[in-house]
């Protein structure tokens, strides 16, 4: 690690005064997000040629002047173009199975450890500005960019053929030779790369019979990446075992790990999923990216009115706040986004998940494990010991977790958690389902928000169109009325993949528990009642708040009517 401060060194080196640097100092607290090389500069102190001499000096690199250097093509070769770009990286030499590169960021040195698992070679650093590294980019790999298909076609060059079908006797020299080969790792850092680079959600390797897909899963949607040779399978799903620290000769159990990567200076966690198949072993990898996921209750999309309700009832001193939603609909993220924002010096936060998804500094997490009994019931009697003010349970799943969760929440507690349910006044009834009396459920819950979550239309190719009849009587409005708007969808260009969508957005239905509400409860009152009450005081329902989504031509009538039919079928 750096032992010396940028700013004591451009002072040594005779760049700076300690004046200056103070006066430097002093900019920064304005201006938190930049690092003191970047205030410098722009305040004229000093060069990017002497920050950047600074920088190496500081983390002890050689400094490249690249605009000066020439590259081999061999080396260019080993680094794709995705990774130099994620990686703000330029290989310059391989000299001894030792490869060099310029780093824009000598800081993240995370970034060499992820390379050197990815290359399988010694990897050193130097330091380059980010202007010359972006240029070096530009000009070497303007005529080299990689694409999936040229690696597969490398592939079958190098390894020709091979079988397919069921799984025999393995050979266990040769596949260690696959296994550690180049292009074998070129394949896999190049699907990896590019999904992180898509802000996929997930990869899945899955073996069939006679062929392995690769799918990536991005904004909620499934897409097929050019498949690998079936005999390459083994190796692939191996590759990512070794660097998942997983048990390689185990093909027979199921296997979960982690690889921790550095991309671009973000952390990236890919969460590993191995499970034995007929036909091979299928591998899906979570990709949880912290800069995908923005944990602010502002930017997730719940509009002024339900946000201001919904912080009311998350400041409450005690009581139980429900968000629900099917797998995959976001409600993690509002929790976590909700926590954030309560997470304070004066308040002591603990959760308890099944996994835990994002470490966030100052919450106490607690890793849910039902192999040696460690269930939610189990680790929220004993959270309660522990003095919290705010608690969080992954997901109430059956009578036990809800009754303990009802304990804290009377005992002077906020309680978070999720359920599985259509939307907000259904979740009554499954609490009742799952055994919660009426006089309970009045006592502790505090607000219920549903919430789902539908494709943005891109926003390079939004176009505008004239919807038929037929689609818009999906919506469930009279045409005349629905005619008054414009409607749009995404003809699909190269920033979207053709899909025509790019990104997501929430639609959310909070019912906040009134005195008139939870009189209803109190009477077993039915669903469709407790839903008609709190219409008439003021909730939005899914459908209705996507109805605005479409009109304000963020996503489109298939998208809303995809993701909201159960509510209006009742």
């Amino acid at each position: 690690m750096a032992a010396r401060k940028l700013g004591q060194i451009l002072v040594d080196l005779g760049y700076l005064t300690e004046d200056q640097l103070w006066d430097i100092l002093e900019n920064q607290k304005q201006s938190p997000g930049e690092v003191i090389g970047q205030v410098a500069v722009r305040m004229g102190m000093v060069t990017p040629a002497q920050v950047t001499e600074a920088l190496a000096e500081q983390w002890g690199m050689p400094v490249i002047n690249l605009a000066e250097t020439n590259v081999p093509s061999k080396v260019l070769e080993l680094v794709p173009q995705t990774m130099a770009e994620l990686y703000k990286i330029m290989p310059i030499s391989l000299k001894n199975d030792v490869l060099t590169v310029a780093m824009a960021d000598p800081q993240n040195v995370g970034a060499l450890d992820d390379l050197r698992n990815f290359l399988g070679y010694d990897v050193r650093g130097a330091v380059s500005s980010p202007d010359e590294v972006e240029q070096a980019i530009e000009r070497y790999y303007a005529d080299t960019e990689d694409s999936i298909e040229d690696v597969l076609n490398g592939i079958e060059e190098e390894f020709g053929g091979g079988s397919s079908g069921r799984q025999g006797a393995h050979d266990i020299g040769s596949e260690e030779e696959l296994v550690n080969a180049t292009p074998i790792r070129k394949l896999l850092n190049m699907v990896l790369l590019l999904a992180i680079k898509d802000k996929a959600s997930d990869i899945h390797f899955e073996p069939f019979e006679d062929e392995f897909k690769i799918r990536v899963k991005a904004d909620g949607v499934l897409y097929e990446m050019v498949p690998p040779p079936r005999h390459l399978a083994n190796a692939i799903t191996t590759r990512i075992k070794v660097m998942a620290n997983l048990d390689i000769a185990e093909r027979r159990l199921p296997q979960d790990g982690r690889i921790e990567l550095n991309v671009g200076g973000n952390p990236v966690d890919l969460r590993v999923s191995v499970l034995p198949t007929m036909f091979g072993e299928s591998v899906v990898m979570r990709v949880l990216d912290r800069t995908v996921v923005q944990l602010d209750l502002n930017k997730i999309g719940i509009d002024a009115s339900n946000l201001s309700r919904f912080r009311t009832a998350m400041n409450s001193p005690n009581g139980i706040i429900l968000v629900t939603g099917p797998t995959g609909s976001g409600k993690t993220t509002t929790l976590y986004s909700a926590l954030n924002e309560l997470n304070d010096i004066e308040t002591k936060i603990i959760t308890t998940e099944d996994p835990i998804e994002y470490d966030i500094e100052g919450l106490i997490q607690v890793p849910v494990n039902p192999d040696i009994d460690v269930t939610f019931a189990t680790v929220l009697r004993a959270i309660l010991r522990h003095d919290p003010d705010k608690i969080l349970v992954g997901e109430i799943r059956d009578f036990e977790t809800a009754e303990v969760a009802i304990q804290s929440a009377l005992t002077g507690h906020l309680v978070f958690s999720t359920l599985h349910t259509n939307d907000a006044p259904s979740t009554i009834a499954r609490l009742r389902d799952m055994g919660v009396p009426p006089f309970m459920i009045t006592a502790t819950v505090e607000g219920i928000l549903a919430q789902r979550l539908v494709r943005r239309i891109c926003a390079d190719c939004r176009t505008e169109f004239e919807p038929s009849d037929e689609l818009l009587m999906e919506l469930q409005l009279p045409i005349e009325q629905a005619r008054k708007y414009k409607f749009y969808y995404g003809k699909g260009c190269p920033r979207c993949n053709n899909g025509g969508y790019k990104g997501r957005c929430g639609l959310y239905e909070l019912m906040t528990i009134t005195d008139d509400i939870r009189d209803l409860i109190s009477v077993n009152a039915s669903t469709d009642e407790l839903r008609a009450l709190a219409r008439s005081q003021g909730m939005t329902t899914l459908r209705e708040s996507g109805l605005k989504l479409i009109f304000d031509g963020i996503t489109t009538i298939d998208e809303v009517v995809r993701e909201t039919v159960m509510e209006d079928a009742d």
